[in-house]
């Protein structure tokens, strides 16, 4: 690449699941990442393979507090983005995002760079319209155990607009609906790996309430390609907008699949729906089919093949594979 156009471009949270894929796609498109992590969540294991590149750069950082880099362009994705993990500490889950968007906002305002965020299909909270268009509100419970994250991230919301409005940065806000593939955390309580690890451990597949609750799943190489389309379009498409898989399928389904695609005889077993947790989630795409020209190109038996391999190849690591 002429060295005139390659980007220094920092992904924060980029040892996470989605942040180690979308380096791996900047490097390849040619650019300079510095990818920040404070491994709360992340591990070195998703980028150990990048760590050799000389146009890589790994620190060790926890984004509630400043960070002083030159950089073009900045993706936020710093933020524990599952159930099992946000709740662990969800001080610190509010923090990460509203103190992370306000010290990489104010990142961007110094260095005049151009900056995600990745926001969440759970700004909706439990939706009343269906499917989501990004014109929804949502129907949040500002008080639940889920609020930590909702909230968290409608206020990184509310944080980039205002900067945008007050200061003319040049920002690009994504929605996240659920997303699938290699490097997802092994024990991230979410149903994709969930349902794969109990299938190959030959464990009952554990359904919640009547299992008739819908999700779409998107696989990680599309939802990474909307990010980029995204970041490069014109500064005056901000978002939000939505980036996901419209395909919907209940967990019924996705169960019956996995257990297909492993071979599996798992029973399947019903336990109590957890609070807040929304019956359905499938987004309204119009707006990134129109302005992006993008949409998910990968089935979903097809992204679990690569997925289930990827797990089968960690659980053998680990020695738990029956």
């Amino acid at each position: 690449m002429d060295y005139a156009l390659r980007k220094r471009i920092l992904v924060t949270g980029g040892a996470g699941f989605l942040g180690s894929h979308l380096c791996e796609r900047l490097l390849a498109d040619g650019h300079d990442v510095i990818c920040v992590d404070n491994f709360f969540t992340g591990t070195k294991d998703n980028i150990a393979h990048l760590l050799s590149n000389p146009y890589f750069e790994l620190m060790r950082h926890d984004v509630t507090f400043p960070l002083y880099v030159e950089v073009d362009e900045i993706y936020n994705l710093a933020c524990p983005a599952s159930p099992i993990h946000y709740q662990q500490d969800p001080v610190q889950t509010t923090k990460t995002s509203v103190h992370g968007a306000i010290n990489m906002l104010g990142l961007a305002k110094r260095v005049k760079a151009k900056i995600f965020q990745a926001s969440t299909s759970e700004v909706y909270g439990d939706p009343v319209e269906h499917p989501q268009p990004e014109s929804y509100w949502g129907n949040v419970n500002p008080i639940g155990p889920r609020s930590c994250y909702d909230e968290g991230k409608r206020c990184a919301e509310t944080l980039f607009f205002d900067y945008r409005r007050q200061h003319g940065l040049r920002i690009k806000v994504a929605r996240i609906f659920n997303t699938y593939g290699p490097r997802m955390h092994p024990n991230d309580g979410r149903v994709v790996s969930n349902f794969i690890v109990q299938a190959l451990r030959g464990e009952p597949l554990t359904l919640y309430g009547d299992g008739t609750q819908s999700r779409s799943f998107c696989y990680v190489d599309d939802l990474i390609e909307g990010f980029v389309r995204l970041m490069n379009s014109p500064d005056k498409l901000a978002g939000p907008m939505n980036l996901g898989n419209p395909g919907e399928f209940t967990m019924i389904e996705l169960a019956e699949t996995i257990r297909d695609l492993t071979g599996s005889s798992s029973a399947l077993v019903h336990k109590p729906l957890p609070t807040d947790d929304p019956r359905q989630r499938q987004p309204d795409i119009s707006l990134a089919r129109s302005a992006l020209d993008w949409e998910p190109k990968v089935p979903l038996r097809e992204g679990l093949k690569p997925t289930i391999a990827y797990f089968e190849q960690l659980l053998q690591q680990l020695g738990t594979r029956h």
